[in-house]
């Protein structure tokens, strides 16, 4: 059975989305959003602020979503002794699992000792690991999460070798460089090769879209499990699509009307945690990946793009679901 695992994606996978997302099933998995770790501790409302699932968990109780799927604290740093302190401290408020960064290929992230300019260094990588791995507990898990490279491809099973040597539990290749950035295509062969060396389970994330990315990804990595990001925002069931496919089930994919549904609830949950002049831009990001696969999406992002207000966004939706007025006046949930 693979492994889905959602995708940190700074400023769009967060508390909300990643509630909505696993409960729509077939995510085993997720990590929040990086937390950067500078030159101070970090002290515990840092972690909750990212990761509100570590609120209010009884005694060796671990961070999940609502739907109950596991939650996983990313940091972000290149100071071993500072990020291990970050990684024991997630680990005693109960996160899943500790993954570190080494793929972000933000300039800005980069230019302060952070993310993929590690990639350059493997031997920092490793001394990161060894860190974490001592200072987290052996019952959480330490996982990393790489590029195939910095300034090309040349140096990846070093990489992942440094990794593993240090003692990650799991490794997650996004499989290009940070040159390469998000342009097609993924190199999911250079994944295989990884996978091929190292004893620990290698996870392959980039450009899987589809069952049949899925599919063309797996066989190409050798790797069953993998991490979706943008995948998942064009597609918010694939997830629940890949399992269905490799359990021989019958799936019905959620069609536009169900996934403007979707959307409907996700702006209304972020009226109560998001400040109003937010609420347009959420949304028009999330169509932004939506309209790569229903059309719909396009068609409603071109309607309410040049929108700002509350009362007009609302209008738009009325407008596109005329049911929906009727099941809010009824005090009606919607997700």
């Amino acid at each position: 059975m693979p492994l889905i695992v959602l995708a940190p994606m700074e400023g769009v996978v967060d508390y909300q989305l990643r509630d909505l997302l696993t409960s729509l099933g077939g995510i085993d998995s997720c990590v929040t959003e990086f937390i950067r770790v500078t030159d101070t501790r970090l002290p515990p409302r840092v972690f909750t602020r990212l990761c509100p699932e570590l609120l209010n968990l009884a005694p060796n109780q671990i961070a999940r979503t609502p739907s109950g799927t596991p939650v996983a604290v990313q940091l972000l740093g290149g100071n071993p002794e500072l990020l291990a302190f970050s990684g024991a401290r997630a680990a005693s408020m109960g996160a899943a699992a500790i993954d570190i960064n080494f793929g972000c290929p933000a300039k800005t992230v980069n230019r302060h000792d952070g993310g993929a300019c590690l990639l350059q260094t493997p031997e920092r990588i490793y001394n990161i690991v060894k860190a974490m791995r001592a200072a987290v507990p052996e019952t959480t898990p330490v996982s990393a999460k790489i590029r195939l490279g910095f300034n090309d491809r040349s140096r990846y099973l070093e990489i992942a070798q440094a990794a593993a040597d240090a003692g990650a539990n799991r490794l997650t290749v996004h499989a290009r460089s940070k040159v390469d950035g998000y342009k097609p295509p993924a190199y999911w062969d250079c994944v295989g090769h990884i996978n091929a060396a190292l004893a620990i389970p290698v996870v392959v994330n980039g450009d899987i879209w589809s069952v049949a990315d899925y599919l063309r990804a797996r066989a190409e990595s050798g790797c069953e499990d993998v991490m979706l990001g943008r995948g998942l925002l064009s597609c918010p069931d694939l997830a629940a699509q890949i399992k269905a496919h490799v359990n021989h089930l019958t799936y019905q994919p959620l069609t536009w009307p169900q996934v403007l549904q979707l959307l409907f609830g996700h702006y209304q949950a972020g009226k109560s945690l998001f400040p109003k002049k937010y609420l347009g831009d959420r949304l028009k990001q999330w169509l932004a990946h939506l309209k790569r696969h229903y059309p719909g999406a396009q068609v409603f992002f071109n309607r309410i793009k040049t929108l700002r207000e509350e009362a007009q966004l609302d209008a738009a939706f009325f407008s596109e679901i005329p049911a929906l007025r009727a099941q809010l006046s009824a005090g009606e949930t919607i997700r």
